[in-house]
């Protein structure tokens, strides 16, 4: 993907020309020496802004299928018990 990069000045007289260059990839627009605008097509911007998937989707097995099969038995009571330090 080309970056282009054009003076403000070149810029406000060529805008078709950065149009055209943004179809291909960025345009970094620069005022005096010093980077101002970035121009995007409204394909890359829609890359760029979209909402990706969140970490529950992320982490989410396919179908909802366990990941391991096995039978979990209740836990009914835990009591203490002595432990001997010696």
């Amino acid at each position: 993907m080309p970056i282009t990069t054009l003076s403000s000045r070149e810029f406000n007289q060529g805008a078709s020309r950065a149009a055209k260059a943004a179809q291909k990839g960025p345009v970094f627009v620069t005022n005096r020496g010093r980077l101002s605008l970035v121009l995007l097509s409204v394909d890359e911007y829609h890359k760029l802004s979209s909402k990706g998937k969140d970490i529950v989707e992320l982490l989410r097995m396919p179908d909802d299928t366990p990941m391991f099969d096995y039978d979990f038995q209740e836990l009914r009571s835990i009591s203490p018990r002595e432990v001997d330090f010696d």
